[in-house]
């Protein structure tokens, strides 16, 4: 699962019928200084909002949490109401 913060949000007039219902959002995964970071494509159905910290299912998983068979292979899974705590 990766940690990120949503961006923003994709706007598709035409896309593939099982994708329709879901919101595709920006997602930038948490990560440690210097590290380079890509931003995700992700689907939602929890309705998560620009600034939200998400929890993003990715790869084979994806599928498993899906309510039916679409072509994802980022999904958010979760919705953080705080953030992370970092141990020693």
């Amino acid at each position: 699962m990766i940690l990120g913060t949503v961006k923003g949000t994709i706007v598709s007039t035409r896309k593939f019928d099982n994708l329709v219902g879901y919101k595709l959002l920006l997602v930038e995964p948490y990560s440690y200084a210097g590290e380079e970071t890509r931003i995700l494509v992700a689907a939602d159905s929890l309705g998560a909002g620009i600034g939200e910290l998400v929890l993003v299912t990715t790869d084979n998983t994806t599928q498993h949490a899906l309510e039916r068979s679409a072509p994802i292979d980022a999904f958010i899974v979760g919705i953080v109401d705080a953030p992370p705590v970092m141990g020693k």
